[in-house]
């Protein structure tokens, strides 16, 4: 996610930076040291869905600050 957006680890934790994805889960994260995308809930798929068979977990990034 960082070097998508062309920050520096620094700057990404300046950055108030928060992934926001749909309902109250929030199943995405973007770690800190790294600046990777990582999952920050268990994804059960079968939970979510049920009789779909292409599953799709929508989300934003939000990056508070100046880019």
């Amino acid at each position: 996610v960082a070097k998508n957006l062309g920050l520096q680890l620094l700057e990404l934790r300046d950055n108030a930076v928060r992934v926001v994805s749909e309902g109250r889960t929030h199943y995405f994260a973007v770690h800190g040291k790294t600046g990777h995308l990582v999952t920050a809930e268990r994804i059960d798929r079968e939970q979510l869905c049920e009789r779909v068979q292409q599953c799709v977990l929508r989300c934003e990034l939000i990056v508070e600050g100046e880019m």
